[in-house]
């Protein structure tokens, strides 16, 4: 939808230089804007926030191309701190669409300048959640790359300023546009496996020269290129300022200050993935591992990590890798009481199967090893595309990875990290979006529910009945109980 030109004026003026403020600010925007405009314009104009290495390749590309096959988009800005990238950028769309892309600097000046209705993200992960909020704030929908925010109190940001917007908002775990994940999840709810037990996934890499040193460092990033201030988000709060250095700049997930290493740049995609399938979302109990065991290049997050979740539904999450080993991955499953979902490794999957557990504990000779065939997509491309789709229609539920799923997904993987880096057990509490630590709550809990012989929980949308959640109970434990006084416990 397009803001008026004084629309987009009084949300300038009001933009403070902290995320809570923009949280704050926008909603009442948001809602003036709401009763004035009534229509989606005939063709959504998007404008690019740093389009560089990911923003570039995946966001400029797959956008010049759904343009061009008539998607009603019209790509008409790009930002970025780069010259050279928002050179590339407009060069490119020019090329590809006819257009004539205005470039800026400033996110918020292209804002304010463009009649954007939505904004495509690609910028380091500490300017996340700053960027959507202003946009959202500012009446556009937004696609943000994974992961949707650097820390838990910007993610639970995000997601209530989306929820207060009514905008479109898509989070780059493309992997959730995979039509294989919806259908897993109909076959857990119906009771495929039994009882949802565990989900394990992992994301192995490996090189010759260290993770994320694959971005090349060149003569022309330099400070005459490239605004370093505004890069770093010194005046926003978001980061202390150092000196210009082009290894900070390009390999930026290798650093604490800008990412989280593998935790939000690898274990984000697993993990949503594995929600989608599980209808999963928040975690309960998050704990870290790891070290830098390999990798003595000047990083400082970890070449070998493991995150482990516990979730109130009775169900535990592994997701663990080395970036130093790739030939020998776990493999990605869903673990349940009946059987499990092998999906092997990687993303893309020609095909998963079903393996059943052993007829003694099923009680069913008939349950034998299936195989399911996994419909090929484009991931990426398709991910944009449903994003298109959402907002044509108007409708943020159309999204395959909304902003809760992004805020469930991301809060797991960076309790992790900081529990990695503070050697500390984190609890997290939905009802209160809270974060706590150091408790023994947890384990109690399940030892009472078991000492009252209580049924198991189940994952969203449990649809099976007892199911596979169910023990059997040995003629024989009649014989069991405290002998008190001596006396034999009465059958």
């Amino acid at each position: 939808m397009n803001c008026s030109g004084s629309n987009r004026r009084d949300f300038m003026k009001r933009s403070a230089a902290t995320v809570a403020a923009s949280t704050t600010t926008g909603v009442l925007g948001l809602q003036a804007k709401a009763q004035t405009v009534s229509a989606t314009p005939a063709k959504l104009r998007i404008g690019f926030i740093g389009p560089g290495g990911r923003g570039f390749n995946a966001h400029v590309k797959n956008l010049c191309k759904l343009q061009k096959e008539g998607q009603p988009i019209e790509l008409v800005a790009v930002c970025d701190v780069y010259n050279k990238h928002r050179q590339r950028a407009a060069e490119h769309i020019e090329k590809q669409t006819g257009v004539i892309a205005e470039q800026y600097v400033d996110y918020l000046e292209m804002i304010e300048k463009e009649q954007l209705d939505a904004v495509a993200i690609g910028t380091p992960d500490h300017w996340h959640a700053k960027q959507t909020i202003d946009s959202l704030n500012a009446g556009l929908h937004v696609y943000c790359e994974k992961p949707m925010t650097k820390t838990v109190d910007e993610a639970l940001d995000v997601m209530k300023t989306w929820q207060k917007s009514g905008q479109v908002m898509q989070v780059g775990v493309q992997s959730t546009s995979m039509p294989l994940w919806n259908d897993v999840n109909a076959q857990l709810r119906e009771g495929k496996l039994g009882k949802v037990l565990q989900y394990q996934t992992e994301f192995f890499r490996n090189s010759a020269q260290g993770q994320w040193r694959a971005y090349k460092l060149h003569k022309e990033m330099n400070p005459d290129n490239i605004d370093w201030r505004r890069w770093l988000g010194v005046d926003e709060g978001l980061a202390e300022y150092e000196p210009f250095d082009r290894e900070k700049y390009s390999q930026w997930r290798r650093f604490w200050a800008y990412g989280s290493g593998m935790f939000t740049d690898l274990f984000v995609h697993r993990t949503t993935s594995m929600f989608k399938a599980t209808g999963l979302r928040f975690p309960k109990r998050v704990v870290g591992a790891g070290g830098i065991f390999l990798e003595y290049d000047g990083r400082n997050v970890p070449d070998v990590a493991t995150v482990v979740a516990d979730f109130d539904e009775g169900v535990q999450g592994l997701v663990t890798a080395t970036m130093c080993c790739a030939n020998s991955p776990i493999r990605q499953l869903i673990r349940g009481h009946h059987g499990s979902f092998v999906f092997g490794t990687g993303e893309q999957f020609e095909e998963y199967a079903f393996v059943p557990e052993r007829p003694q504990v099923t009680r069913n000779s008939k349950l034998k090893e299936e195989k399911y065939e996994v419909e090929g997509v484009n991931t990426t491309y398709e991910h944009f595309k449903n994003w298109i789709t959402a907002m044509v229609q108007g409708d943020p539920s159309l999204c395959n990875n909304d902003p809760r799923l992004g805020a469930a997904a991301v809060t797991t993987v960076i309790l992790g990290a900081q529990s990695y880096r503070e050697g500390k057990v984190f609890f997290f509490d939905e009802p209160n979006l809270m974060v706590h630590d150091a408790s023994g709550d947890w384990a109690k809990k399940w030892e009472e529910r078991s000492a009252a012989r209580q049924k198991p929980n189940h994952i969203p949308g449990w649809k099976a009945g007892e199911s596979g959640s169910t023990l059997e109970e040995p003629d024989y434990m009649k014989l069991a109980g405290p002998w008190i006084d001596g006396k034999e416990p009465r059958p």
